[in-house]
């Protein structure tokens, strides 16, 4: 694939191999940097005396070179804390008959399960859990429809322009420098990531936390991490991913998470190799069914099914682009696109030309060309950019961003037709396509769901199906953030971009 800021390379070409083989596969990956425990927010609390600091920071270094080639999945632990009054999560103690539990709750991603996939047939236990509990008819990605803007948003409750994380590759004007997801070097650097991921805001309040894989970086700007961090390895099975999960569900009260976060990406793999109607695309979403049947068996198993709360989400849906409607940016723009600097963000073309050159020119014949084709693609420019899109307050953002319509797909006469995958998404985040899913199970989702249900004021809160249940109507998955926050008993939380009073009807049981 060639380097999308070389003058001869396709104006956005997608990272569509990469995508194929895993985020990280093959990296030059380097050990990894443990950061520093994270500071209470509670400056009141009691400080524990030197020796239960010397206990509740034990460190075990772990070495992320092993954990990419190695076999079984490694368990990295980083600055393990055991478990002392929180300050802020809620330390209420639960009895599954055998053992004593804090609130607990598991957020899981699947990478790519676009909303309608849940009516296809071939997710029958996530489509029973829902019914017992929450599922929302779809929850709308940000703009752009990517995976490591979606990722960095469930966990921050922030939009792009407000966390900073504009595309999964895109250059940054004042460090001068490029983020690109795949090069751990390039992106795991913790000043590329605004706002505060809700790991970092349970770990401040107390909480033990765990990574399990889910994209981001592994320390934050305040040198914050998870107690428990397991980097991106590809082609780790499901089964693999339950046993990590359920290992940390059996550690001892005093250094098991309260708060796991797990991602998997094979979904969102075979939409892009065969596209999101093939029959690998729904072999697929049937294994990731097993999987969440399996997860919420162990769980049933241990008697656990009203203590853990599990959230099912997704960053993405998928759109099949094996036949797209081709845009020649350089036919478009002449001599013009060999000034192209750098260009961020497919499938859409985020432009920036070289110092000197006449902008407005080339803005204008962009725009030229759009009025004369409409439906082919947008022009926008941060003044112009939708706001719906909540896309044009960031310096990251380029100042012109061509953004193709559903169908279509952005080219150059050097790369051709080739490079694109038969699926793929990054699309308008309004296009039914592109929408996420939402699925959540346990205490919470049971206790909403049957008081809500009975009562008649909260019926704007629900779309009725055609087996008479219900389920939420689609909202912003900024919204995410401030959920996991309830269910963790934490009043003291970051600003985000969603609303923490969204979810005041469902916790009205």
């Amino acid at each position: 694939m060639s380097h999308p800021n070389t003058k001869k390379a396709k104006a956005n070409s997608p990272a569509t191999e990469d995508e194929l083989v895993g985020l990280l596969e093959d990296a030059n990956l380097p050990e990894y940097v443990q950061g520093q425990p994270c500071d209470l927010e509670d400056q009141d609390k009691p400080q524990p005396t030197r020796s239960s600091r010397e206990k509740k920071y034990a460190t075990i270094a772990g070495v992320l070179i092993a954990l990419i080639f190695g076999g079984a999945l490694a368990k990295v632990l980083s600055t393990l804390r055991a478990a002392s009054p929180a300050p802020g999560a809620d330390d209420t103690l639960y009895s599954n008959g055998t053992h004593e539990f804090k609130k607990t709750v598991l957020i899981v991603s699947i990478d790519g399960l676009r909303a309608d996939y849940l009516d296809r047939g071939f997710t029958p236990h996530l489509l029973d859990i829902s019914k017992k509990g929450l599922r929302a008819k779809y929850m709308k990605p940000i703009f752009p429809t990517l995976t490591f803007p979606n990722h960095w948003a469930l966990m921050t409750g922030l939009y792009a322009e407000s966390h900073g994380i504009i595309a999964n590759n895109f250059w940054d004007p004042v460090i001068r420098s490029e983020f690109a997801y795949n090069r751990p070097e390039a992106s795991w650097n913790s000043s590329w990531w605004f706002g505060e991921p809700m790991w970092e805001t349970a770990e401040k309040s107390g909480a033990i936390t765990a990574n399990l894989m889910w994209p981001g970086p592994p320390v934050t700007t305040s040198g914050c991490s998870p107690t428990y961090y397991i980097p991106w390895r590809n082609l780790v099975p499901l089964q693999e991913k339950l046993d990590q999960i359920m290992t940390w569900i059996d550690f001892p009260l005093e250094t098991r998470p309260q708060l796991i976060m797990a991602y998997d990406p094979s979904l969102d793999q075979a939409g892009h190799l065969t596209g999101p109607m093939s029959a690998l695309t729904n072999k697929t979403l049937a294994e990731v069914d097993i999987f969440a049947k399996d997860l919420h068996n162990s769980l049933e198993e241990r008697n656990l099914t009203d203590i853990v709360d599990i959230i099912f989400v997704s960053d993405h849906g998928m759109t099949d682009t094996s036949h797209p409607e081709w845009v020649y940016l350089d036919d478009i723009l002449g001599e013009g696109y060999d000034l192209i600097e750098h260009s961020d963000g497919w499938p859409s073309a985020g432009l920036r030309f070289k110092p000197g050159t006449n902008e407005s020119k080339y803005l204008d014949i962009l725009l030229n060309e759009a009025g004369l084709n409409p439906g082919r693609f947008d022009v926008f420019t941060h003044e112009t950019m939708p706001e719906r899109y909540h896309f044009a307050n960031h310096y990251r953002i380029a100042p012109i961003y061509v953004v193709p319509n559903m169908h279509y797909a952005l080219t150059n006469r050097v790369e051709g037709e080739s490079g694109v995958s038969k699926g793929n998404h990054g699309y308008d985040n309004d296009e039914p396509s592109m929408r996420a899913m939402f699925v959540a199970h346990g205490p919470f989702s049971h206790g909403a769901k049957s008081s809500l249900s009975s009562l008649s004021e909260s019926v704007e809160a629900w779309d009725s199906t055609s087996d008479d249940h219900y389920i939420m109507k689609g909202f912003d998955n900024v919204q995410i953030y401030s959920l996991v926050m309830r269910l963790l008993g934490i009043e003291n939380t970051a600003s985000t971009n969603g609303t923490r009073s969204f979810w005041d009807p469902y916790f009205k049981f």
